[in-house]
């Protein structure tokens, strides 16, 4: 009572007055409840009225092609949704467009429109409806126009459902060369929506309504007009009128420009054939060709999944098969890849994509890779949620309409514990977990568990890997006398055969002595190159200085701490947090051979270059600083410089290390840092073969020599630069992996072996 009572005394009430009597612009009730508050004569226009719009929309409509009605105007079919009291259909009516069909689910409303209009506009039709749920047949309308009808659905709080379900009943309810006019305030996650909705098969522009002249309101009324064109053509949005000369809110133009370049910007690389998502409504509308029949050799990434079409979105690749011709298993089969698994080479590649389909036996092939989003949901859940997305893609001839199959890539592990989850703010969240894999063997007394490091900015990859024994000791018991390669969702893949220990007796802890990681086995390999400078080092009784660039879980300077007792190792490491984390979950420790300095890495080779240079001998100092030492604590030149960093910035294209650690000016820096014998080894992880080119030939310029090992399916490379004008040949390798394999005192062979393996892989970059 109280709303009725304000707006009998204020029937001039402001627009923002109206919209906070209002509420919910979903509501039904809400909108009953205004109507009735207004009554049926109190009209309200809720953007711009007739004389603003009028010479703008006419000629729209009026040059709808109906070249065989010999009064077109009148022979047009218009649909209003979401009239309300507006008087625009009234104005059209009068105008000589007679055909018009109003709908609006507020029966209040209707009620009062069709009293208004039933003796001065007998034919026109006035219908309660749900603009989301419309009862017409398909190809009804010459037009729908739309006066803020949208814009209502839109409300951010509620998300896109809405508003997608209207548009898929636009679209359905037009005929061909029909046009949607849509009156609107082009609110960014309005348009966000309304132009992806309209893309193949659509001819769409942007027009600006004029405002009153008398009057510069805050927000001006825009009109999209998409028109149905009968082929699948995709066009850029045409805008008739000069961004500058817009008079609006800064914030509205701001937004409107952005979503208007933003996606003309996706038109333009679908134009140019642009590896780009595609959603399930453009592959129906041809985009990619006739999905109901299989074209050998086609690859199509694409989304699925929609706010109220599904429980969550997904990122897919459709995938037929190159050749056609063989037996298949079935016709069209689903792959879901899990999150831990999404990045490896076998799945995140064209190339391992293809050997998937392969082994797989189907001629499609939609392969879906899981995202964080999907972490809380159960393979059950998603193959359920998956199941309608999917049915659209399936070709003509899918074993006759049977379920399609669902296939599963094995994350491969068998046993999960979160033992700490966090944030830093520098790497982002954080987790540490103890795992226990699956055996390929079937043989569960193989398994041991596993701590690993997981940065949640690199997708989930696995940045550190550790072994856990009873104590954190050695067992000879826990090797098998079988190799075996073994399964891993990281960078870090395990090597051995490994026997669980059975006793009850002491707590699991790491051991580090054993390298989980095989970048890791293969920098050490690298050592193989100044092995005899090294071995020189050593039977001197002086030590090999070697900074690492990277600390994560410390397990790398752990392993070479324990092996190379003439080795002096600085650890530098940008994120204290890490450094706490190694030393609370990964049994990292700090002695005379082992200091840790916390500072930017690319600084840090800056300042001790510029000192040691100068020709003085120099101080670290925990915090990463450098200074001229005293007599009792001074530094030479380093011997070997590791950089093992990932990258934060996904957009460099460098997944590890940052950009910054394979620029000219660092490279030169650690050069002039390292001896003249001394080795830059840097680890490398990027999917474009043209970025790794260049880093190669960037590293080239400033080392006499560059070797590489390759690793994980050619994502993975490990470049090694010697600073000395003489070099090993490759033929001499071996020998000099068992001169290395004599300095370094590891426990157990089966680790020698992998590490003098992978220096038989070292490969000079001429």
């Amino acid at each position: 009572m109280g709303k009725k009572k304000n707006q009998k005394q204020q029937p001039s009430a402001s627009k923002d007055d109206l919209l906070n009597t209002l509420g919910d612009f979903t509501s039904k009730e809400n909108w009953d409840s205004f109507f009735t508050i207004r009554g049926s004569d109190d009209s309200f226009e809720w953007y711009a009225e007739w004389p603003q719009l009028r010479d703008s929309l006419l000629p729209l409509i009026q040059q709808h092609p109906s070249p065989s009605s010999p009064s077109p105007s009148s022979s047009l079919q218009i649909l209003v949704p979401g009239c309300g009291n507006s008087r625009l259909s009234e104005h059209l009516y009068d105008a000589g467009f007679g055909d018009i069909t109003n709908i609006d689910f507020s029966k209040v409303v209707i009620s009062g429109m069709l009293r208004r209009n039933v003796r001065d506009r007998p034919n026109m039709r006035w219908r309660v409806m749900d603009m989301t749920q419309m009862q017409f047949p398909d190809d009804t309308f010459n037009v729908v126009l739309d006066k803020g009808g949208l814009d209502a659905l839109m409300e951010p709080e509620l998300g896109p459902q809405l508003g997608t379900k209207y548009l898929s009943e636009v679209k359905r309810v037009l005929k061909s060369r029909g046009k949607f006019i849509c009156l609107t305030l082009a609110e960014s996650h309005v348009l966000g929506l309304l132009f992806p909705k309209f893309r193949f098969g659509w001819n769409v522009c942007l027009y600006a309504i004029p405002q009153k002249p008398s009057t510069k309101p805050d927000l001006q009324t825009f009109m999209v007009v998409a028109e149905k064109e009968s082929s699948n053509e995709l066009h850029q949005i045409i805008s008739s009128f000069d961004h500058s000369s817009l008079a609006c809110n800064p914030n509205q133009t701001s937004g409107l420009l952005e979503a208007l370049e933003s996606e003309n910007q996706i038109r333009g690389e679908y134009l140019n054939g642009s590896d780009v998502l595609y959603s399930l409504e453009d592959l129906q509308l041809g985009a990619k060709g006739d999905l109901k029949k299989l074209s050998p050799g086609r690859r199509v990434q694409l989304t699925l999944g929609d706010q109220g079409v599904s429980h969550f979105c997904y990122k897919a690749v459709l995938l037929d098969a190159k050749q056609q011709s063989g037996a298949f298993s079935f016709h069209c089969g689903v792959f879901i890849v899990p999150k831990t698994r999404s990045h490896e080479w076998l799945f995140s590649s064209e190339e391992g994509q293809w050997q998937v389909v392969e082994s797989s036996k189907a001629a499609r092939l939609i392969m879906v890779l899981l995202e964080a989003s999907h972490a809380n949901a159960g393979m059950e859940d998603i193959q359920k949620d998956l199941s309608p997305l999917v049915k659209p893609l399936a070709p003509a001839d899918n074993d006759k309409g049977n379920q399609i199959p669902f296939m599963t890539a094995s994350d491969g592990i068998k046993q999960r514990s979160v033992v700490y989850q966090g944030s830093s703010s520098l790497t982002g969240p954080v987790v540490i977990e103890d795992v226990v894999y699956e055996n390929t063997d079937d043989d569960v007394s193989h398994s041991l568990p596993f701590r690993r490091l997981v940065f949640d900015r690199t997708e989930g990859l696995v940045q550190s890997e550790a072994l856990l024994t009873r104590d954190g000791l050695f067992d000879k018991s826990v090797y098998g006398t079988e190799k075996k390669k073994a399964s891993s969702s990281s960078k870090s893949k395990r090597r051995g055969a490994l026997k669980r220990n059975n006793e009850s007796s002491g707590k699991m802890k790491v051991y580090h002595g054993y390298l989980a990681s095989s970048y890791h086995t293969a920098i050490i390999s690298g050592f193989s190159l100044i092995s005899s400078y090294l071995e020189s080092v050593a039977s001197s009784g002086n030590r090999v200085k070697a900074v690492v660039i990277g600390l994560g879980a410390g397990l790398l300077p752990m392993f070479l701490h324990g092996c190379m007792q003439s080795m002096q190792i600085e650890g530098v490491e940008l994120d204290p947090v890490m450094l706490n984390l190694a030393r609370d979950y990964f049994g990292f420790t700090e002695d005379k051979r082992m200091k840790v300095h916390i500072a930017d890495g690319i600084q840090f080779v800056r300042d001790y270059r510029n000192l040691f240079s100068a020709g003085n001998e120099v101080l670290l100092s925990s915090n990463g600083s450098c200074k001229l030492s005293d007599a009792e604590s001074r530094s030479t030149a380093i011997d070997i410089i590791i950089v093992d960093v990932d990258s934060s910035d996904s957009s460099s294209g460098l997944r590890c290390p940052a950009a910054d650690f394979v620029e000219d000016s660092f490279l030169q820096n650690v050069k002039d840092t390292l001896s003249e014998q001394g080795l830059f080894v840097i680890n490398l992880v990027s999917r474009s073969p043209a970025i790794k080119d260049a880093v190669v030939s960037r590293m080239k310029e400033v080392f006499s020599h560059l070797f590489c090992i390759q690793l994980e399916g050619e994502v993975n490379l490990v470049l090694f630069g010697l600073c000395s004008e003489s070099h090993i040949e490759e033929d001499c390798i071996p020998d000099a992996a068992l001169k290395l394999d004599k300095l370094l005192k590891s426990e157990h062979p089966e680790i020698s072996q992998s590490i003098t393996d992978a220096a038989k892989k070292l490969k000079r970059l001429k």
